[in-house]
């Protein structure tokens, strides 16, 4: 499967879609649109996928947002838009990508070890803070975010 991945100049109600999937919060994921960096992943000329990269430390890229479109998932979306941000992060100078993720999102997790990140630490009660309502995720109550992190400058 041929996809291409681009940067995108204006949100449209399909990208918020996406963007909303993987973080229910229209207000967070203004917030950090403003800062970010974002690219989608265009498959059989559909939208298939998007990604937010934040700068937030110096040296430090964080993936902020990765959504896959349902239609699209288990075709290697999210595995490409992660090797995009590493080589993005790469060629910028960043040193350091960082992702968090829902101790339920047991796919994120999946493709974040799969591509090399490594667990650095638990933010205890980051959705149950940060979220008005509750987030059930796999059957699950979502209350911690999973920190990980990989080192890109030595890949």
């Amino acid at each position: 499967m041929k996809i291409r991945i681009k940067k995108i100049k204006e949100i449209t109600d399909q990208h918020y879609k996406l963007l909303l999937n993987a973080d229910p919060s229209k207000k967070l994921v203004d917030d950090y649109l403003k800062r970010s960096w974002v690219y989608e992943a265009v498959a059989f000329g559909k939208l298939a996928g998007i990604i937010v990269l934040l700068p937030t430390r110096p040296e430090t890229l964080e993936i902020v947002n990765l959504s896959v479109s349902k239609k699209f998932q288990r075709h290697g979306i999210g595995t490409h838009l992660v090797q995009y941000a590493i080589k993005f992060g790469q060629i910028n100078g960043y040193h350091t990508l960082e992702v968090g993720t829902g101790t339920t999102s047991f796919g994120p997790l999946y493709l974040y070890q799969k591509c090399g990140f490594r667990m650095i630490s638990i933010d205890r009660d980051f959705f149950s803070k940060n979220y008005s309502k509750p987030l059930i995720e796999n059957n699950l109550l979502l209350k911690d975010m999973v920190r990980l992190r990989l080192d890109i400058k030595s890949i």
